[in-house]
């Protein structure tokens, strides 16, 4: 009962489009650890949060001459208050804008942030919020889940970097999969457990009594969407079961073998193999090659 309410909770999220789930800084911490070597020199753009109160802000501003930064940019939809549950509704955004530290503390203090307004709403796909996309090498945020595929059409459409985050459901969309078969997307280092609090004072968490946080909502199937090399995508994964015609069942209208579980993935078949999803979590391209929708080859 307690998973299918949490669903129709995340179902209601996405028809009624209030599903901005603000992501945690010690999260953030975890997985942009790994892409560190890609941000030198680099303009970063934050432009699905409020800036003032966005973690992904507070990471990148605070770790800027750590990670070498050329500039940081973060945009803010409609708000202006500083209140991280603000319904939205001024007439104008801002933006701010950061490029490191000048008063030789290491700490983006006020006077050092540029606060500049929008002529719009702040929509990241408003013309002026375009301009700024157009400005930045690497885009590094939690879009709306309800907008995930508008959301990276436009950065494909840009050729931009990104590291995002988005729910594994989104593998699926027939626009987000033909990117990972064409080895142009794929999937980060991920949320522990598979899953992730995130602030949201909008609907009842429905996580057990050892997962609850107050304040936040747990959301399971949550992951990191990137295109930026990492040392994961490129690692083995280890098989050790052995194939059997009785064990692997083969589907009547494809010639391919069902495994039910990745670990089960046989060492020694080489042909086609119908696997979950999940799966995606630990494919390296160099191992397997991706031939439709829920069927994969070993290259092994």
């Amino acid at each position: 009962m307690a998973v299918k309410a949490q669903n129709k909770n995340l179902h209601s999220a996405k028809s009624n489009k209030k599903d901005e789930f603000y992501t945690q800084l010690s999260d953030i911490e975890k997985e942009l650890k790994h892409y560190k070597s890609h941000f030198k020199d680099k303009v970063v753009l934050c432009n699905c949060d409020d800036p003032r109160v966005s973690n992904f802000f507070h990471f990148f501003s605070y770790n800027f001459e750590k990670f070498g930064l050329k500039k940081l940019i973060a945009t803010c939809y409609k708000s202006q208050d500083a209140d991280l549950f603000s319904q939205n509704n001024s007439e104008r955004a801002i933006y701010l804008e950061y490029d490191g530290d000048k008063n030789g503390d290491n700490i983006p203090n006020s006077e050092e942030i540029g606060i500049k307004h929008l002529q719009g709403d702040g929509d990241f796909r408003s013309k002026e919020c375009i301009e700024l996309l157009k400005e930045a090498d690497i885009i590094v945020t939690n879009p709306p889940f309800s907008l995930f595929r508008e959301y990276v059409a436009q950065l494909v459409e840009y050729d931009k970097s990104f590291v995002i985050v988005g729910h594994q459901n989104a593998i699926t969309y027939k626009e987000i999969f033909k990117l990972i078969k064409e080895n142009k997307l794929w999937l980060g280092f991920g949320f522990t457990g598979g899953a992730g609090h995130f602030i949201n004072t909008q609907y009842e968490d429905y996580a057990t009594a050892g997962d609850h946080k107050d304040g936040m909502i747990r959301v399971s199937g949550v992951h990191w969407f990137t295109n930026l090399d990492i040392n994961k995508r490129h690692e083995d994964l280890i098989l050790y079961k052995n194939y059997s015609p009785e064990e692997f069942s083969k589907y009547e209208n494809f010639d391919a073998i069902n495994v039910d579980k990745t670990k089960d993935i046989p060492v020694d078949y080489e042909g086609a193999m119908g696997v979950p999803i999940t799966f995606l979590d630990k494919y390296n391209p160099e191992q397997f090659e991706i031939i439709g929708l829920g069927i994969y080859s070993s290259t092994c």
